[in-house]
């Protein structure tokens, strides 16, 4: 067979399949219905493909189970590299992490979807790592930046703890963004808990 000349396109090979940017979040957008509606346990391939508009071979083409899934969909969550608030203050850097963190936190994955997997956490060992991976670990690494510089500044003392850190600032507003779902904070009640988190923070160093 004489070789096509130089600088011909290839032609992709028959039957090769071809995976829609759109058909793809079309499927991640009826994932967080779904689990926003029947919780992981309940949740079914079907269920997914049913309120994406497609059928079960694009999902399966795409994950093998829905647990991959899922465990994608986290992970695509999970904002990476996002910088520390670099504010010139421990109280200005608190403040921020508060103001990202409440927008985050009232988003649907975080809302409905988070709790769920959570619990589902305890029964599979692979939601339970990548949770801490995309989740906890993202998290700790921005709040440890921002306690390092508190004390290259001085306004905490060496060996100050991250992860106390991460408790005191983000933990009363999951409780109540979460848990209770007491609506939207207000700026005064972000100023409020930013005062408290420093302070508690100073107490503990």
């Amino acid at each position: 067979m004489t070789p096509p000349p130089p600088g011909t396109p290839r032609r992709a090979p028959a039957g090769a399949a071809v995976l829609r940017e759109d058909v793809t979040e079309a499927i991640r957008a009826a994932v967080f219905e779904e689990l926003a509606a029947v919780g992981f346990a309940r949740m079914s391939i079907e269920g997914i493909a049913r309120r994406a508009g497609v059928g079960k071979t694009a999902v399966y083409r795409r994950w093998k189970s829905k647990l991959s899934l899922v465990l994608d969909l986290l992970t695509a969550f999970a904002v990476k590299g996002l910088p520390a608030p670099a504010t010139g203050s421990l109280h200005g850097d608190v403040r921020a992490l508060l103001e990202v963190a409440s927008h985050a936190l009232r988003h649907p994955v975080a809302s409905q979807v988070i709790p769920d997997l959570l619990v589902e956490a305890a029964r599979h060992p692979e939601i339970a790592e990548t949770v801490r991976a995309t989740l906890l670990d993202g998290q700790r690494g921005v709040v440890a930046q921002v306690v390092r510089a508190a004390v290259d500044r001085g306004e905490l003392p060496e060996g100050a703890d991250a992860d106390r850190a991460l408790d005191l600032i983000v933990g009363p507003l999951y409780w109540r963004l979460v848990v209770v779902r007491d609506g939207a904070p207000t700026a005064a009640y972000l100023d409020d808990l930013t005062t408290a988190a420093v302070a508690g923070l100073r107490a503990l160093a």
